[in-house]
């Protein structure tokens, strides 16, 4: 784990059928758990195949990345590691379906300049 211990781990490569309860379970055996989040599609709700889960200390953290990274689960292998910080949004580019803000075509996206304006009269 890196210098500045995270107590919060990332658990990737999980079959898509796994409950939280399950991830707990598993994680308990190194330590406390205080939370489980399975992160899922926010149109169909079903999960999109990993989760974070956040140990009760950082020491706990450690031994679970170590005991449960690679580690099989329904045929398929855990990665398992420390979680990097959430980082903010850009508040345009989740509300702009990803185009980054600007005019309705994504004008202004582009280092390259636009062509002129061609009117058919």
């Amino acid at each position: 784990m890196s210098q500045t211990a995270n107590k919060k781990l990332y658990v990737g490569s999980l079959p898509y059928s796994t409950t939280e309860d399950e991830i707990r379970e598993l994680f308990e055996a190194f330590g406390p758990v205080e939370s489980v989040r399975i992160i899922t599609d926010k149109f169909t709700g079903m999960s999109k195949g990993f989760a974070f889960v956040e140990m009760a200390n950082t020491d706990d953290a450690r031994k679970a990345v170590e005991g449960m990274n690679g580690k099989q689960l329904n045929g398929r292998t855990l990665i398992v590691n420390e979680a990097r910080p959430e980082q903010r949004r850009d508040r345009a580019f989740s509300q702009e379906g990803g185009r980054g803000g600007g005019d309705r075509w994504g004008g202004g996206q582009s280092d390259r300049p636009r062509r002129p304006r061609r009117d058919f009269n």
